[in-house]
């Protein structure tokens, strides 16, 4: 993509609205436009981050056995009504009445309507088990939205809800999500941290958050230094192997591990002083279940193999995209800007043409857009005529994993710059040569 081309509005000040510093950078990088309260546009930039966050968790969740489904936005008030749920949800929820005065809501979160789609089709146990996911914007009418899309009031959410005859199947779907998560965020470049967590409105006993750890983290956290060291399952894992699959979640649940809610002092202090990690930390994912919760008062059962009817065992799991995508620059920038994790960079090179105009410059430009992209990458392409230090803070700012930068005396010398956003490091080699570097990273 040409940048005099492509609708970036980056912006040059600090946005007084901005109180943390992804809400500042994804403002002035142009990735988002506020609309109102709580309320925002994802645009071009914005939105090529968030596709390659909801690829990596499609991937996961259909990798761990789900089954993507979309659901409606509105619901009907009587099914939370049959489940009990709709007078103690709070103020949170977004009540509203359609034409023929009947009560509806926007979805803050989707059990119910779940579990009527399963009553409505699956009466046998061997159809079990199921998962079902989508991805799906919510509404939560926050008394107090801030923060920018970490904490907003319409949100993208992925949502998966797992259904199985008894606890030890429900058990199994827990820790096959358990393990999706961990994999999911690995692969989006965060060192995610199981936590034993409440389960707040959604209800059940067994529920865990998964946090990241920064420095500018809503909450405090608090865990056993060995989970820095702990391998995620690659690729390769089974999840069809439950003994395997439970062993990971002994592995990574073993070690003490809490937020600031769940916190027990006197197990912390057991602690060896060395082991202990007291950091800032952002909810990333939260998984629960809640068996029986809304399978009984909804009549959602299937017949077992002793002929009987058995009310289901349930699970929900859930991952923000929007809010990750916020958590993720918090722990990943620096004073210049973001710094993309390769896995979700909006694109992966920034070709910067130093001198647009000059012969040789845009010769040399055209040349590596064009074995660039036939190398499979994604290729913003500098061509605007704005100056070098303007042209390097857009660079910066956008956070891109690498720079090609092409200069007249470089290209006089038969070379480029090949800057690393991460690490800062600058080499100068052969066109051919940075190509060559750069189609062959992972």
């Amino acid at each position: 993509m040409r940048l005099s081309h492509y609708f970036l509005p980056i912006l040059k000040e600090n946005p007084r609205e901005a109180e943390i510093v992804s809400h500042r950078l994804m403002l002035r990088a142009g990735m988002i436009r506020q609309q109102g309260a709580g309320s925002f546009s994802w645009l071009p930039l914005g939105k090529r981050v968030l596709d390659k966050v909801n690829r990596i968790i499609r991937e996961e969740q259909d990798r761990a056995g789900g089954q993507e489904i979309i659901m409606p936005t509105i619901q009907s008030a009587d099914l939370w009504i049959e489940s009990g749920r709709y007078n103690d949800y709070g103020r949170e929820m977004l009540r509203i009445r359609d034409r023929q005065d009947r009560a509806m809501l926007y979805g803050p979160t989707n059990e119910e309507m779940v579990t009527d789609i399963f009553r409505g089709y699956v009466k046998s146990y061997k159809d079990l088990p199921l998962n079902l996911y989508h991805i799906q914007w919510k509404f939560r009418d926050e008394v107090r939205p801030r923060f920018g899309v970490m904490r907003s009031r319409e949100f993208l959410m992925k949502d998966a809800y797992s259904f199985d005859l008894d606890y030890e199947g429900a058990k199994a779907a827990y820790n096959r999500m358990f393990v999706a998560y961990l994999r999911t965020f690995a692969r989006m470049g965060l060192q995610a941290i199981p936590m034993r967590a409440e389960t707040g409105p959604i209800g059940g006993n067994l529920s865990h958050e998964f946090i990241i750890l920064a420095s500018t983290g809503e909450s405090e956290v608090f865990c056993h230094r060995r989970f820095l060291d702990l391998p995620v399952p690659g690729a390769d894992i089974d999840f069809s192997d439950d003994a395997a699959i439970a062993g990971v979640v002994d592995t990574w649940t073993e070690p003490y591990a809490a937020t600031d809610d769940m916190h027990d002092e006197a197990a912390w202090n057991a602690l060896a002083e060395a082991d202990r990690l007291s950091a800032r930390g952002i909810e990333v994912g939260h998984i629960f279940h809640f068996g029986t919760k809304y399978s009984e008062p909804m009549g959602a059962a299937v017949q077992g193999p002793d002929g009987k009817e058995h009310f289901v065992s349930m699970g929900s799991y859930g991952i923000g995209p929007t809010r990750l995508v916020a958590a993720i620059i918090e722990a990943s920038h620096d004073e210049a800007g973001i710094v993309w994790p390769a896995a979700i960079a909006p694109f992966d090179v920034a070709l910067v043409n130093m001198k647009v105009g000059d012969a040789a410059c845009d010769r040399v430009c055209a040349d590596l857009y064009d074995r660039l992209r036939a190398a499979g990458l994604d290729v913003l392409y500098d061509d605007t005529d704005q100056r070098a230090g303007g042209k390097f803070a857009t660079a910066d700012l956008i956070g891109l994993p690498f720079q090609v930068i092409v200069g007249p005396r470089g290209v006089a010398a038969g070379e480029v710059e090949l800057k690393d956003r991460a690490t800062g490091a600058r080499e100068s080699l052969s066109p051919e040569a940075a190509v060559a570097r750069l189609g062959a990273r992972p």
